[in-house]
This record gives C-alpha cells, sequence and structure tokens, in this order.
C-alpha cells in the first residue's frame, strides 16, 4: 500500500470528487425508469463517492490515504481515522465487483445500503 500525503490540493481534488459522484448518483437515479433500471450504476457511484470520502477522512485525521489496489489496505487505514466510517467504507468495497463487473445486478437492497453507506461517509467527510 502506497500512503499519499495530504496537500490542500490533494485534499480538496477528492473532496470534490466524492461530492461529484454524489451528485451523479441522484441524478442517474432520477433517470432512472423504475428501481432497477440503472442500479449497478447508482451502486457503482455510491462506491466511488465512498472511497474519495473516505480519502479525505484519513487525510484530514490522518494526513496520509491508502492508494493502491487492496481495498482491506484502504479499510485498515481508514480504520484508524474513523471505525464507524471503515465500516461503511467494507460495505461499499464490497459491492463494488458485482456493481461493476459482474454479469448479475445488484438487488434493491443492496442500493439502498449503497446509498446509505455512501451518505454517511459523506457526512463523516464533511465533519472531518
Amino acid at each position: 500500500m502506497r500512503r499519499v500525503e495530504r496537500t490542500a490540493a490533494a485534499e480538496a481534488g477528492r473532496r470534490h470528487k466524492a461530492e461529484q459522484f454524489a451528485r451523479a448518483t441522484e441524478i442517474v437515479d432520477e433517470l432512472a425508469d423504475d428501481e432497477f433500471d440503472l442500479i449497478d450504476a447508482v451502486v457503482t457511484l455510491c462506491v466511488h463517492a465512498g472511497i474519495a470520502a473516505s480519502d479525505v477522512i484519513c487525510m484530514r485525521r490522518l494526513g496520509t490515504y491508502a492508494q493502491g489496489e487492496s481495498h482491506t489496505d484502504a479499510i485498515k487505514h481508514l480504520y484508524g481515522a474513523d471505525t464507524a466510517a471503515a465500516n461503511q467504507l467494507s460495505t461499499l468495497l464490497g459491492m463494488k465487483t458485482k456493481a461493476g463487473y459482474g454479469q448479475d445486478s445488484v438487488s434493491a437492497t443492496d442500493v439502498k445500503r449503497a446509498v446509505r453507506a455512501m451518505h454517511a461517509l459523506l457526512v463523516a467527510m464533511r465533519q472531518a
């Protein structure tokens, strides 16, 4: 795992991405024809918003954020900053593969869980 040091530019960039993905989630959800239309896209956007928000939380509280291929490393790093946020990130990352790469869609329950987890991470980011 590589740790990226907090800079004003890095923090602002990751914060902007978190807010941008969260807004895109709302837009995509509004465009859906029914509760099952676009659900994988909504969850994928929630995941990306949550990752970016988690990076900001880590930068604000730990001075670094984890960058790399290992989701486990990112979750462990976030645990050092905010246990509840780490649990929310774990929820989102657990859906990432199915929503973004799998042949089957996520469930309507998964979408609700993903949106709740994303919002919790956005709140934690804004309070960090």
